[in-house]
């Protein structure tokens, strides 16, 4: 156990009353804010965008927080709270964020993504788990941690209001502002355990880059019946390009990049894999005999294809295509840089292109890994919290395929501060898809988690 924090002081039990009692207001909360259609960007959803940030504004400053509103270079509200400890204390910043996805096809949800559902044990709508759960959850925390005593840490809430859409107004106000963001602990809500039950400290995340390939072959789309044979197809062309970017057994490969990292933490066994992603029966897992989704999923680039422009089906002509698009998401491990990797894509594909055709990569977006130090007394302290708030058992290390680019800017700004990602997510939750859950469960014992830290680290 860290010699920074002894769940004796304030015992485990008496947090774990102090929140559990709560699952009322818990949920209360929740409703309200997913009432709300925050997604940022979308004019449609801009007096929910407003109304969401005013919830959160108005919870911070229930809890005593002295609140700033900064409107960033996106147009997004970043809210900044601020609640006085010991002079003393290291300062701890409490990071969520309070837009979300667009819900997509209401037809495919169960039931309104905007009102919130309960299901076998499970709370249902679009933001439950990312991130608004997140939110909630640190509002219980610190309810807790007024009940109990007080905490004589510094706290400071940054609460963001465009992270679905990149995030890039908050990271221009923390390089343009650090001094707002100084803090010596950075507890970043917006991941989860590996699967419900089991306390997770995430320790690295992949970086990305997005990139649009596109390819023309003619100046105008011909006959198929006059000029197909003969004729170069654009489709064809970028499907042959496209297949280089992946081996015999379905593994990434780009020209002159490493594949052959492996992951050490903890493992990600195939069948829990293929349940979590739901792969259909019957349907291979990608990667060869030796390699493991670990491996494939928090070690080594990822290439994914995430949307493919043609002449729609339904709108099909007996014509010969002059031009196909397609859209890559590139992931990146850490020990990579997204920056090498983008050129190295960019190398391939122009080495790759069949029959002459002409080749466009625009690479649109750039986002850089990340790796926590796992070293220092606050990341035990709070390993040693959440296993405590799981009654005991033992908190994993785990990486995660997804990228929050602030958790670099971060590291990067504040070298000697101690960040730690966790949350109340878990596979269950399918984020960013329709019918996205959280458990109440795993919401009250990440804020069992967080409070104990809170109440118990000098």
């Amino acid at each position: 156990m860290s010699d920074h924090i002894t769940t004796a002081k304030i015992p485990a039990d008496a947090v774990r009353a102090s929140v559990e009692k709560q699952r009322d207001r818990i949920k209360q909360d929740l409703t309200e804010l997913v009432s709300f259609n925050s997604v940022h960007g979308d004019p449609s959803t801009k007096a929910d965008t407003q109304a969401a940030k005013e919830w959160v504004k108005n919870a911070l400053q229930a809890a005593d927080f002295a609140v700033d509103e900064h409107v960033t270079d996106d147009g997004s509200v970043t809210l900044i709270g601020n609640r006085a400890g010991s002079p003393d204390a290291p300062t701890v910043l409490l990071y969520s964020h309070y837009d979300v996805v667009p819900a997509g096809d209401p037809s495919l949800w169960t039931t309104d993504p905007f009102a919130l559902s309960e299901r076998n044990g499970r709370w249902y709508g679009r933001g439950t788990a990312d991130c608004k759960g997140n939110l909630v959850m640190h509002l219980a925390t610190l309810r807790t941690v007024q009940e109990l005593g007080g905490t004589q840490l510094n706290l400071k809430a940054v609460i963001e209001g465009s992270e679905e859409q990149g995030g890039e107004g908050l990271e221009r106000l923390i390089r343009t502002q650090p001094d707002l963001f100084q803090a010596d602990i950075i507890f970043i809500a917006d991941t989860g355990n590996v699967a419900a039950g089991t306390p997770t400290l995430t320790i690295t995340l992949r970086g990305t880059v997005q990139a649009t390939v596109t390819v023309d072959t003619l100046r105008a789309p011909v006959h198929s019946g006059g000029f197909g044979g003969p004729a170069p197809d654009a489709v064809a062309a970028l499907v042959r390009l496209l297949d280089t970017l992946r081996d015999e057994h379905g593994r990434t490969t780009i020209d002159n990049v490493d594949f052959s990292a492996t992951w050490e933490g903890e493992p990600y066994p195939p069948e829990i894999f293929r349940t979590d992603a739901g792969v259909l029966d019957g349907v291979d897992l990608m990667g060869g005999p030796d390699d493991t989704p670990a491996d494939l999923a928090w070690a080594r680039p990822a290439i994914s294809i995430i949307g493919f422009t043609s002449t729609p089906v339904d709108q099909a002509v007996n014509a010969v295509p002059a031009r196909a698009a397609a859209k890559l998401n590139l992931r990146v491990p850490p020990g990579m840089k997204a920056s090498d990797l983008a050129d190295a894509l960019t190398a391939h594909l122009k080495a790759h292109v069949p029959w002459g055709a002409h080749l466009t990569v625009d690479i649109e977006e750039m986002n850089d890994p990340f790796r926590a130090n796992t070293d220092g007394p606050a990341f035990a302290a709070l390993a040693d919290a959440l296993s405590a708030a799981y009654f005991d058992a033992p908190t994993v290390f785990s990486g995660t395929g997804g990228s929050i680019p602030l958790t670099t800017l971060l590291a990067e700004s504040f070298p000697s501060a101690e960040l730690m990602l966790f949350g109340v997510e878990e596979p269950l939750s399918t984020i960013h898809s329709p019918d996205e859950s959280v458990s109440p469960d795993e919401i009250i014992s990440i804020a069992i988690a967080e409070a104990l830290f809170l109440l118990n680290y000098t």
